[in-house]
């Protein structure tokens, strides 16, 4: 198992076979070998190898390299997104940086996931999980000799991260797209000869609407669905033009699907729900909630007790088997919402909206919308005397949140409504909807 996220065992066993596609260029595991190379002597002139290295994951072929660079030295990364401004960047940097943790010794990537109250809470991904959750997917999609897998989401998220470690533990080729254009889609298949595509719902259904007689060419052989529930429309839509769909269920803390639309049915996957648990994974539903283990799971959270190998890891998700097996998810983590495959929890939003002078409270709540899932709305009580303007608050939050965890509407309530223990009744804030204003800028 050692050497299948090893570029150099790579390099030695299949030098000339292409391992990188990006902006024209082909890089052979040979040739990103060597830059690896490289990029270590400067790694470690720099970093002390105890500590997470913090690295901000663009799509691009430095990353990449860096990316491979710190999986051959054995050092965590701290993955940060490039769409984080710098004061989220820097909290979770400082968050890191806090003595008394350890991490496991073949700890490959921490990656911070908001939990229920907002707060982040930093998964960590060994080698080993990874390399069991590339074999879970190996088991349903299988292996072409001539698969290049599309990477078009970012590699600061385990998406886009677990599409690196499938393809070099396979020796398969990486598409790399420095971001995703539903217009160019088409065109970035046929010319890449892509045979497997990740996409959230949101992308899927861009692509179809920019595309109204677009056909997958017959070498596209699985796009992979994931990040957020597919609308069965859309799954439809998808079926009637024959793009060959795997809905996937999963997270960030089991490296990615843990069930998936069988491969045999990725023509007719409306019917198949989330899909069946993948290989090794066990999956149940206990109370209306989803559970899971299996070696694909993470080892915890940093700064938490580890799991045991027994322990059950409850998702907050709930769903349901049906009579054929298939996985159907209800709901996502409760109060989560999902926007574009991007994850928002209210209660982040609502500290950073309660820090704005002349806002006394905030209540943040999902809005659906045909194009992104969900968008980000919130209910605000003001002070009357200091209450911001619409681009004051815009501006506020512009330099305090990522573009997916901005409120694009909102609305000025005299009070939120609270259960009768006093927490904020957030089942009942959808009766806000009709007030709300789009807040621009």
């Amino acid at each position: 198992m050692s050497g299948l996220l090893s570029i150099r065992a790579a390099a030695a066993e299949a030098p000339t076979v292409t391992a990188l596609r990006c902006n024209g260029r082909t890089y052979t595991f040979a040739a990103l070998g060597a830059a690896v190379d490289a990029r270590m002597r400067e790694i470690e002139r720099g970093h002390e190898r105890s500590r997470p290295y913090p690295l901000v994951a663009a799509s691009d072929p430095a990353t990449v390299v860096t990316l491979l660079a710190l999986l051959e030295l054995r050092v965590p990364a701290l993955l940060l997104h490039p769409r984080q401004v710098d004061a989220e960047r820097e909290a979770l940097i400082t968050d890191a940086a806090r003595a008394g943790r350890t991490l496991p010794a073949d700890a490959v990537a921490i990656i911070h996931t908001s939990g229920t109250t907002g707060t982040p809470r930093a998964a960590v991904l060994t080698r080993a999980a990874l390399v069991a959750s590339a074999h879970a997917s190996a088991a349903n999609l299988g292996w072409q000799q001539d698969d290049r897998w599309l990477a078009c989401m970012p590699l600061a998220r385990v998406g886009g991260l677990s599409i690196l470690t499938r393809c070099l533990a396979a020796r398969r080729a990486v598409v790399l797209a420095p971001g995703f254009d539903a217009a160019a889609f088409p065109a970035l298949v046929d010319a890449e000869h892509v045979t497997l595509a990740s996409l959230v719902p949101t992308m899927l259904a861009r692509v179809l609407d920019a595309h109204p007689d677009w056909m997958p060419p017959a070498h596209l052989r699985a796009v992979l669905v994931g990040g957020a529930q597919a609308p069965a429309r859309l799954l439809e839509r998808a079926a009637s033009r024959r793009v060959p769909v795997v809905v996937t269920y999963g997270m960030t803390e089991t490296c990615s699907q843990v069930a998936a639309t069988p491969y045999g049915e990725r023509y007719a996957a409306a019917a198949c729900g989330a899909g069946r648990p993948l290989d090794g994974v066990e999956l149940r539903v206990a109370d209306g909630r989803i559970e899971v283990r299996g070696p694909m799971r993470m080892a915890g959270y940093w700064g938490e007790p580890p799991l045991a190998a027994e322990d059950w890891f409850d998702t907050g998700d709930m769903g349901a088997y049906d009579a054929r097996g298939f996985l159907h998810v209800h709901a996502r983590r409760g109060d989560l919402i999902v926007t574009g495959g991007e994850n928002v929890y209210p209660a982040e939003v609502e500290r950073e909206l309660e820090r704005c002078p002349g806002i006394d409270e905030a209540a943040v709540f999902g809005l659906p919308d045909e194009t992104w899932g969900e968008t980000v709305a919130a209910a605000l009580v003001v002070d009357p005397a200091r209450a911001p303007r619409d681009d004051e608050l815009a501006a506020w939050i512009r330099t305090r949140l990522a573009t997916h965890k901005r409120p694009r509407h909102i609305c000025r309530v005299e009070r939120l409504p609270h259960t009768g223990a006093g927490k904020l009744d957030r089942d009942a804030l959808a009766a806000f909807a009709p007030l709300l204003e789009t807040l621009d800028g």
